[in-house]
């Protein structure tokens, strides 16, 4: 499975000149918690709720400070082609809960820790049914005597 194909929702951006209040509109508007800075078509940094009480709230920048005053960079991507399972490795080793997905340089969507749970969880359900109901609905055979 490429990485595009587990993408919970399409990907959303701000520019960097935006606001970290118009970030936070957006991401209450959105119901999400985190977006991507974009400036063109190209991701320069991901700005998350965290982002914005940490830099922002925490630090007193007032609520029209920019949201690249506030943004994580440099944004650790992967293509949208990618198999997904490349993702793991990409999450362990940058240690990030979010990456940045693009397509020739061109920014995609949000590939998130919470798509990939979402993904597993779906994937032990099925391989847990038959099993589930082997247990549950158990052939009863009629008892075989053995032969001595």
């Amino acid at each position: 499975m490429k990485t595009i194909d587990s993408l919970r929702r399409s990907g959303i951006g701000i520019e960097p000149q935006r606001s970290i209040a118009e970030a936070a509109r957006v991401m209450e508007h959105t119901g999400v918690g985190c977006l991507a800075v974009v400036d063109g078509e190209h991701v320069v940094g991901i700005v998350t709720d965290r982002d914005l009480v940490r830099r922002g709230l925490a630090r007193g920048l007032p609520p029209d400070a920019r949201v690249d005053g506030a943004m994580s960079a440099p944004v650790v991507t992967i293509d949208a082609d990618t198999d997904v399972h490349s993702a793991y490795g990409v999450f362990r080793t940058h240690a990030v809960r979010r990456l940045a997905v693009v397509r020739d340089g061109r920014f995609v969507g949000i590939l998130s820790i919470d798509d990939l749970l979402v993904d597993l969880a779906a994937d032990f359900s099925d391989l847990t049914r038959p099993v589930a109901g082997e247990v549950i609905f158990a052939h009863h055979d009629a008892t075989v005597v053995a032969e001595r």
